[in-house]
């Protein structure tokens, strides 16, 4: 007769659904290292009042959560996220769906995006900022602003089109809204080179580790240093390229008490070279915060996408997170 494996020795003692499912789930897996990082219980108990204690038992809003975070750490579509709950086994354990229970189905995720909105997203963007900064991940002395594009549509030929044969001489953000699917999105620019049809999203992100700090987001036609006021922090050195070097910028550093690290623009008549040599390489090392950050749009309109931007920082500081922070995620 043969003798039983190891392996299939010890999944006879298991106590638990979640000790068998921990067997299969890397000792290095991100999202075990991520468990142990966060207590999500307490991080999502606040979302439990968005729904009624009245009626059928739906998904508990920690799995909800937990799923959501998924989606946009590995770039999910909803779709992709109701196969990733049933096929890999990391994910089903890390959401804290069981062997036998029953994943949501793909519309279970717009549902609850909507359900949490963008004011409580922003609550829980914060409320993990405050963890990481409470484990010595933020300085919150050397601070960078920049923008970057988010594209909802690469061309715009067949709204084109219908707005000549409506009568307009050319689509442009003056009309674009009748004629576009998103109605909120713009044209920006960047150079004449760098135009795109969208949004923009506004960072601030610290300069310890590069996390980021406060997230903004704008059609794409809001130039830069237009939403200073918002997105700059107080008592900080705030670093800036030479779209922030205006007037108004000038004032509100002022106002808010920061130092000015902003790359003066050639015709201002106090620029120092040397100085702006060192604003650039001080700040070269925490651009990939912007130029990594990811430039597609996954929905229309500017609430979802500031949902989108927020969900992403939170991943982003996340992983940054894991890589700082010494987790013995196998103990």
């Amino acid at each position: 007769m043969q003798k039983p494996s190891e392996k299939t020795s010890k999944m006879c003692f298991f106590k638990t659904e979640d000790e068998f499912f921990e067997m299969f789930v890397d000792r290095d897996d991100a999202f075990r290292k991520l468990k142990k990082l966060i207590d999500f219980q307490t991080l999502a108990a606040p979302l439990r009042k968005l729904y009624s204690d009245l009626g059928a038992t739906g998904i508990d809003i920690e799995k909800g959560f937990k799923a959501l975070l998924v989606q946009f750490w590995e770039d999910y579509s909803d779709r992709e996220m109701e196969k990733a709950i049933k096929s890999n086994m990391a994910v089903r354990w890390f959401c804290g769906f069981g062997l036998r229970e029953q994943a949501p189905d793909y519309s279970y995720f717009s549902k609850l995006r909507k359900r949490i909105g963008v004011d409580e997203l922003a609550k829980l963007f914060q409320e993990v900022n405050d963890l990481l900064r409470k484990k010595g991940l933020f300085g919150d002395v050397f601070k960078f602003i920049d923008a970057s594009s988010i594209i909802t549509k690469t061309a715009l030929w067949e709204e084109r089109d219908q707005a000549i044969k409506q009568g307009e001489e050319k689509l442009n953000n003056a009309n674009v809204s009748n004629y576009a699917a998103d109605k909120e999105a713009r044209w920006g620019a960047k150079s004449k080179n760098h135009i795109w049809f969208g949004y923009k999203k506004h960072l601030c992100a610290d300069m310890r580790f590069g996390l980021i700090d406060k997230v903004i987001v704008t059609p794409a036609n809001i130039l830069d240093f237009q939403v200073i006021e918002e997105i700059c922090p107080e008592n900080a050195m705030i670093f800036m390229d030479k779209l922030y070097d205006t007037k108004k910028v000038n004032y509100v550093l002022e106002q808010k008490k920061c130092a000015c690290g902003t790359i003066r623009k050639n015709n201002n008549k106090t620029k120092n070279r040397n100085l702006d040599g060192w604003h650039s390489k001080i700040r070269m090392p925490f651009e990939a915060v912007f130029s990594k950050q990811r430039k597609r749009a996954k929905f229309r309109g500017k609430l979802k996408i500031t949902f989108q931007c927020l969900a992403e920082a939170i991943c982003h500081n996340l992983k940054k997170a894991l890589k700082v922070i010494p987790l013995n995620a196998g103990a």
